[in-house]
């Protein structure tokens, strides 16, 4: 399983960027899909999360009202809007894929997901 995540970049305060995640295989539309974020000398943490059919979504709360996941599983797609950004988002995105299909549930634990892409970083300066 390939994740390739893409849509990073440098923003302004209260910017937007959108982040995409594509699967290399067709069937990775039957996980569930979460983005992490690490920022420099801290701990990866969760920030959003779908099932397999989007019917289950999970933000962390610094994120909810800001962030929105979504996907298409037509294109193998994830997606990850971000508006509002503030300089505490500044971070390395990944997004992972679960290992279970068919879920219509999602964790936010790192070690419920497998298969990571290799990340896409964010900037937001003051």
């Amino acid at each position: 399983v390939q994740l390739q995540a893409s849509g990073g970049g440098l923003v302004q305060t209260g910017g937007s960027l959108r982040l995409s995640c594509a699967a290399s295989e067709r069937r990775s539309a039957l996980y569930a899909v979460g983005w992490f974020r690490q920022a420099p000398g801290k701990e990866r943490e969760f920030v959003a999360a779908i099932s397999w059919r989007g019917g289950s979504i999970e933000y962390t709360d610094a994120v909810k009202g800001r962030f929105t996941i979504s996907r298409d599983n037509a294109k193998n797609t994830v997606y990850l809007q971000m508006n509002s950004l503030k300089p505490e988002d500044t971070a390395v995105y990944y997004c992972a894929r679960s290992g279970r299909p068919y879920t219509d549930y999602v964790r936010a634990g790192v070690d419920d997901y497998p298969y990571w892409g290799q990340g896409t970083q964010v900037t937001v300066s003051s």
